[in-house]
């Protein structure tokens, strides 16, 4: 629910100043209790989105948002990228022709992504005629480097997890957009391959002229797996910077943009194999 605010408020349909919906309609939105509610809300307050939060009136959005003008703008500084990929792909899909790739260890930030721009589409604001996605998933077939257990056990449970999470994420873009062809009639193409590698960086290009990167940084944690608590080394890929470069802002970050696709493109290309979402 976070997210999804989030992005409402990165792409400009909750505006600087505007006062939320009522807590009781939020519940209603999304089919969750008041407390969830609250603590989606807190979690924007901490990040100085919102403010005025409490269990009586609305929350206001920040008149100073902490995004700032660095959600869009090429000189931005690294936002995490729950918070700054969602207003690129929502301005992508208000250009004709909509074309996405991505590299990543699952999906799930660019199906949160998706959200907005998908509504949009619902509500007859946005109407592109074609929309072209492309994703680099790590291969089933291999080890991955992480998530990992940190005692170099061989225990499977982390990759089966994984691979449950990458094929959900993706199965779920990929019903999302498609479905825009039956509603809207809009030519959707959704093409997924493998790597024979873990990336230890996520990448997205948008529309050709914009290149968002970001590193996965791994921590030491422990979570619950199953009814065991287990060490692992981990990354968390929606929390990851996102470091923005753009076409024309410079030659700096024109040729990284180009460098991108080639790389994107070679990988594509040459060691990505089919990939079939499935268990």
């Amino acid at each position: 629910m976070a997210d999804e605010l989030r992005a409402r408020i990165a792409s400009g349909a909750l505006r600087a100043g505007q006062r939320m919906p009522t807590q009781a309609r939020l519940a209603d939105e999304f089919g969750v209790e008041r407390g969830a509610v609250r603590q989606a809300l807190r979690i924007l307050q901490s990040e100085h989105l919102l403010t005025n939060v409490s269990k009586g009136s609305p929350a206001t959005v920040a008149l100073d948002l902490g995004l700032g003008n660095a959600l869009t703008g090429p000189a931005a500084p690294p936002q995490p990228t729950t918070v700054a990929l969602a207003p690129r792909i929502a301005a992508a899909f208000a250009t004709p022709h909509v074309e996405i790739d991505a590299l990543c260890l699952t999906s799930v930030s660019l199906t949160l992504a998706m959200g907005e721009p998908l509504r949009q589409i619902h509500a007859g604001q946005l109407n592109p005629a074609k929309v072209d996605v492309r994703v680099l998933l790590p291969s089933r077939d291999i080890d991955l480097a992480f998530p990992t257990p940190v005692d170099d056990s061989t225990d499977d449970r982390l990759q089966r997890r994984w691979l449950a999470q990458r094929n959900a994420q993706g199965q779920v873009l990929q019903h999302n957009l498609l479905a825009l062809r039956a509603t809207h009639g809009i030519d959707v193409h959704v093409t997924f391959r493998a790597l024979p590698f873990t990336p230890p960086v996520k990448l997205y290009l948008v529309n050709g002229n914009e290149a968002l990167f970001a590193y996965y940084t791994l921590t030491r944690r422990e979570e619950e797996i199953g009814e065991e608590h287990l060490e692992m080394y981990d990354a968390e890929g929606t929390q990851s910077m996102l470091f923005s470069f753009a076409q024309g802002a410079g030659l700096r970050d024109t040729t990284f943009v180009e460098q991108s696709h080639l790389w994107f493109n070679a990988l594509w290309e040459t060691i990505s194999s089919e990939l079939t979402l499935t268990s």
